[in-house]
């Protein structure tokens, strides 16, 4: 039987566990593509890895969602209604964006990734693609633009393993939920920096979710009593009026 490329993508090259092993670190991804249901395959996959990923459909809310949010990190696919990926591309970069983009297209021919090169994306992936290539590139990216990668990262009698998605307190393993784990981590990344409670939200939680910065302080709530030590001061300092902080020592 004769499978889609679409079908072929997600039926073999899916493993689970796949791309934090590859790259261990828990990134927020905008997903740009109007396959639905390619759309759909590569989110789940990397919904399994605890990496919050957005998916618009079109080219003028990818436009949107990248002047209103930050990421880690775009895939953006070419052909697109309203608005081209290169269109977007174009316009992002000369507006002043940063983030890393990879595009994912059929248009393989070396005109067509020139064209993507010089509009600004960072890397190109042609379709049809094997998962673990797209983690691969994704790992490179993250490497590329300062993100730690396959370490174990260390605070007080912390130690958190993204790759393994393991926390221990002094040798102990914790059981921390994906949220609480992916908001430990971004401290842990960025240890003795203040995060007002809506840049944590727009780092941790989907751009479009209910959350709300209640969220944010019932999960550091949470954390605190997985990982303080009775009669010493918390790990998580809230700064008054301003934000949060992880205390390194």
């Amino acid at each position: 039987m004769n499978l889609s490329w679409v079908q072929y993508v997600w039926r073999f090259e899916c493993t689970p566990g796949l791309c934090t092993r590859l790259y261990g670190n828990m990134a927020k991804i905008l997903l740009v593509e109007d396959n639905l249901d390619l759309s759909a395959n590569i989110c789940s996959c990397l919904q399994k890895d605890y990496h919050t990923v957005e998916v618009v459909h079109d080219g003028l809310d990818a436009l949107q969602m990248l002047r209103s949010y930050g990421y880690d990190i775009v895939l953006l696919d070419w052909e697109l209604p309203k608005m081209s990926g290169i269109e977007l591309l174009t316009k992002f970069r000369k507006e002043g964006g940063t983030i890393p983009i990879l595009m994912l297209t059929g248009k393989g021919e070396l005109p067509d990734r020139r064209e993507g090169f010089d509009a600004g994306a960072d890397d190109y992936l042609i379709k049809p693609f094997h998962m673990e290539e797209l983690s691969l590139r994704i790992r490179a990216l993250l490497r590329r633009s300062g993100v730690a990668i396959n370490m174990v990262l260390k605070a007080r009698d912390i130690e958190l393993e993204p790759d393994t998605f393991t926390a221990r307190k002094a040798g102990n393993e914790i059981k921390l939920l994906p949220k609480e784990f992916a908001l430990l981590e971004f401290l842990m990344r960025h240890p003795e920096q203040i995060f007002s409670l809506e840049s944590l939200l727009s780092h941790i939680w989907q751009s479009d979710s209910d959350a709300s910065t209640e969220a944010v302080n019932a999960c550091i709530r949470r954390l605190r009593k997985k990982i303080d030590t009775p009669n010493q001061s918390t790990m998580i300092e809230n700064v008054h009026s301003v934000g949060y902080r992880l205390l390194r020592t």
